[in-house]
């Protein structure tokens, strides 16, 4: 609601005949809104800046017609402009980027790294823009300030994020992300820092349900996933660790388990617990005689799981570590050298967490 002040009739340490944005709650038609604590940090906005914006003015009223409102918190006055009405698909904010590498304008970095590195553009000159060299936002939503980096804007006074970290030149209104700025990692992550820890080996932030049992894999995240090749360290979608240590978008797993698909792509290991698939594939080898030439035939078998050795008995079903008991094997000897296929008859949901 924006209020016009307009008479001397009022006692408050407000400006007259200047122009107030402020969030309320509940109905305010045919009466003025007195408000009796004012944050001091709020800046006056002057009518020009606010030309073309719906507003709606009130005119002072005869004494009887007032409305107390008693604001007890001061960030209740915190400017709102456009609520659901800004931002970009990544982040609801008030500002834009002034990015240094190229000097353009953009909502926010992955803006212009999907425009950058798009396939339009010559592989010559695409690039990341380097967030922490950050130094001008475009801003604002009323009035289009550009000025260094700050929560709210010097001129307007809007508050650009409701979460602001100074480090990464981030902004963002949603909250409920639970951000927080790692130090060790160099950028904000999200869920809480109450519920994640920093690995310096793997060189990211993990849940601390994890902590005692993960196995640790040299800067797990800083690669690419190796499903869509998109970098892991800041992306913006949920990723899950492997028994193996290895890392990969929640979703790229997730199609990988549609197509049957059960082994790190990285490393060939398991990607969760089978025992139950090689129970079953156990009585399919039961129940799968060979031919008379393949009885005594015998090849040299690598456990991609455990990494042991061994001899066994060929199968066309597959073929058995005789450490672990696992059909996760590949042969390494022999007139095949082939991987067993130990996923081609068990459905996704049979393995699936």
């Amino acid at each position: 609601i924006i209020i016009h002040l307009r008479s001397n009739t009022i006692n408050h340490s407000v400006t007259l005949n200047s122009v107030y944005i402020l969030i309320i709650s509940g109905s305010c038609s045919k009466f003025l809104i007195n408000i009796t604590q004012f944050p001091s940090r709020f800046k006056f906005l002057k009518s020009d800046r606010i030309e073309g914006k719906q507003k709606m003015e009130h005119e002072f009223c005869p004494q009887e017609n007032i409305i107390n409102v008693q604001v007890t918190n001061a960030d209740d006055c915190l400017v709102k402009v456009d609520e659901g009405k800004y931002g970009c698909i990544h982040y609801k904010r008030r500002c834009k980027i002034r990015a240094p590498c190229c000097d353009e304008v953009f909502d926010c970095r992955h803006c212009h790294n999907e425009a950058k590195n798009s396939i339009d553009v010559d592989p010559i000159h695409r690039h990341d823009v380097p967030r922490h060299e950050v130094k001008k936002v475009v801003i604002c939503s009323l009035c289009d300030t550009e000025q260094d980096v700050q929560q709210n804007c010097i001129s307007c006074g809007v508050c650009m994020g409701n979460y602001f970290c100074q480090k990464c030149k981030f902004f963002d209104d949603d909250v409920s992300k639970n951000q927080y700025h790692c130090d060790q990692c160099g950028i904000c992550r999200t869920g809480g820092e109450d519920n994640f820890f920093h690995c310096d080996r793997c060189g990211c932030c993990y849940s601390k349900s994890i902590k005692d049992t993960h196995v640790c894999v040299e800067r797990a995240m800083h690669h690419d996933c190796p499903i869509c090749f998109e970098f892991l360290f800041d992306t913006l979608k949920d990723l899950t660790i492997l028994q193996c240590g290895h890392t990969m978008h929640l979703d790229c797993l997730r199609e990988m388990q549609q197509h049957h698909r059960y082994s790190c792509p990285v490393c060939s290991k398991s990607i969760c617990d089978l025992s139950d698939v090689w129970e079953k594939l156990d009585h399919e080898v039961e129940v799968t005689p060979m031919p008379q030439t393949y009885q005594n035939k015998m090849v040299w078998i690598l456990c991609n799981d455990c990494e042991n050795i061994s001899r066994v008995q060929f199968h066309i079903v597959g073929h058995k570590c005789e450490k672990c008991k696992s059909y996760n094997t590949r042969q390494i000897r022999g007139q095949h050298s082939s991987s067993s296929s130990y996923t081609s008859s068990v459905s996704s949901e049979e393995v699936v967490h």
